[in-house]
């Protein structure tokens, strides 16, 4: 036993078979595993003849999601695949694809992951469109169609949908004399049929708030999130007199029917929002961001943090603000968003546009800033002044016209059309990975989570 004990004793890391340091290694962080390759030569070249290691490094260096093996896709070709993609990024390199003519309006057109949504035959249906390669030798593009189609002659009044989760969401004018605002319907996006996955077909919203007959809001901005569905409605008249703006939220999948109702002041001029995790919400208004923790327990928001705009001079004032969704499925992913903000002033000829573009994990290490120099948030509660957070760490650059739908933002790229939208658009990319990718080659975890 003494003779085991000392055998055992004297071995190292390096004395075990390459199989075992592999499996060892691959227990490590990302970081950790870049300051092993620093280690010795032996070390690295075990690390480096690792296909399974190398992927998982050059996922975080690329902030990259991992995609799911196939059958016929092992870790070799997933890498190679993810390496090759990021050259032709980097070196912007494109497949000319032959135009393809789309017979539908352009209005209220929806676009999400390859998919596009437009609204047809008096907005009764929806038809789904989306581009397929079928030769790639001569680069001929096809287009793939399918529709969701009430069941009853109901007109679509707004809609969204999501080709993660598979899922269609409608809202429908409630019918005369109800004393809610609209039916929200649930359906699967591939097949013309409910969702199976939901635990209501439809819901209520704006349930006992709204004066239904002088019910005429603006149009509605929705988004979908993982398991939640959440919508913003602007200058509702309350059934008790007045105006308000209220963004209601539901678990789409929860048989509790959760939902939680938020009103906001019109005064404010709310203007858009987005989930940026499962439980935290950015609502945007003329002034500021206003950061929301879900409360899972109370089906209600709480406001946690706010963080000042740039500000303008007194004649000038932001008429749009306009965010880039998250993609769900890069919940624990960093990412970027874009804000579009549209200026506006009596002395104008043309409108000034800017694209300010920021790190959502900024945002949620800048809600315990907050926290530390105000305590916690409410209403009346100071916001951080933008010279506090936004030059140290926003991006911003000037536009030529506002369109928020513009910009494709996944990770830490950002691709948008520039131009008016009645001439033809160069595609300009944006990257901004290399500013933490030094950091992280060097193996400095802390400096490889800063900020742009």
């Amino acid at each position: 036993m003494n003779q085991v004990h000392q055998l055992t004793s004297k071995l190292r890391l390096l004395d075990f078979p390459v199989e075992i340091v592999i499996d060892i290694l691959g227990r490590l962080n990302v970081y950790d595993l870049v300051r092993a390759r620093r280690v010795s030569n032996y070390i690295r070249q075990i690390i480096d003849s690792s296909s399974e290691l190398l992927y998982s490094i050059d996922l975080e260096y690329f902030n990259a999601i991992p995609v799911p093996p196939t059958p016929g896709s092992d870790i070799p070709t997933l890498h190679k695949s993810l390496l090759q993609s990021e050259s032709a990024w980097q070196r912007a390199e494109y497949s000319q694809r032959h135009p393809i003519n789309i017979l539908y309006s352009p209005n209220m057109h929806r676009w999400s992951c390859s998919v596009m949504g437009f609204p047809v035959e008096s907005q009764q249906q929806i038809v789904f469109l989306q581009p397929q390669l079928e030769d790639r030798h001569s680069n001929t593009m096809s287009l793939r169609e399918w529709n969701c189609k009430l069941d009853s002659p109901s007109v679509i009044s707004h809609y969204n949908f999501s080709v993660a989760e598979d899922l269609v969401i409608l809202l429908v004018r409630a019918p005369s004399r109800e004393r809610y605002a609209y039916d929200v319907i649930f359906r699967s996006l591939s097949e013309n049929k409910v969702h199976p996955e939901v635990a209501f077909s439809s819901v209520k919203a704006l349930d006992d708030e709204v004066d239904s007959e002088s019910f005429n809001p603006f149009t509605p901005i929705s988004s979908i999130f993982g398991d939640y569905y959440g919508v913003l409605f602007r200058k509702v008249n309350k059934v008790n007199g007045g105006i308000a703006d209220f963004l209601q939220i539901w678990n789409w999948k929860s048989k509790d029917t959760f939902q939680c109702l938020e009103v906001f002041d019109p005064t404010c001029k709310t203007m858009n929002f987005s989930f940026l995790t499962n439980d935290k919400i950015l609502v945007v208004n003329a002034k500021e961001l206003l950061l929301y923790s879900l409360i899972h327990s109370s089906h209600s928001l709480q406001l946690t943090a706010k963080f000042a705009l740039p500000a303008l001079h007194s004649s000038f004032e932001y008429s749009c603000i306009g965010f880039s969704p998250i993609p769900s499925h890069a919940c624990t992913h960093n990412q970027l968003i874009a804000l579009s903000m549209d200026i506006s002033g009596e002395s104008l000829a043309e409108n000034p546009c800017f694209t300010s573009y920021v790190e959502r994990n900024t945002l949620l290490e800048l809600e315990s800033t907050y926290t530390s120099h105000y305590g916690q948030a409410n209403e009346n509660s100071p916001n951080l002044p933008w010279s506090s957070w936004g030059p140290t760490h926003t991006r911003s650059f000037e536009e030529s016209s506002f369109d928020p739908c513009k910009h494709s933002v996944f990770g830490f790229r950002s691709a948008s059309l520039v131009g008016d939208q009645n001439s033809e658009r160069p595609l300009c990319i944006r990257d901004f990975n290399p500013h933490r990718v030094v950091n992280f080659k060097a193996g400095n975890e802390q400096e490889g989570i800063k900020g742009l």
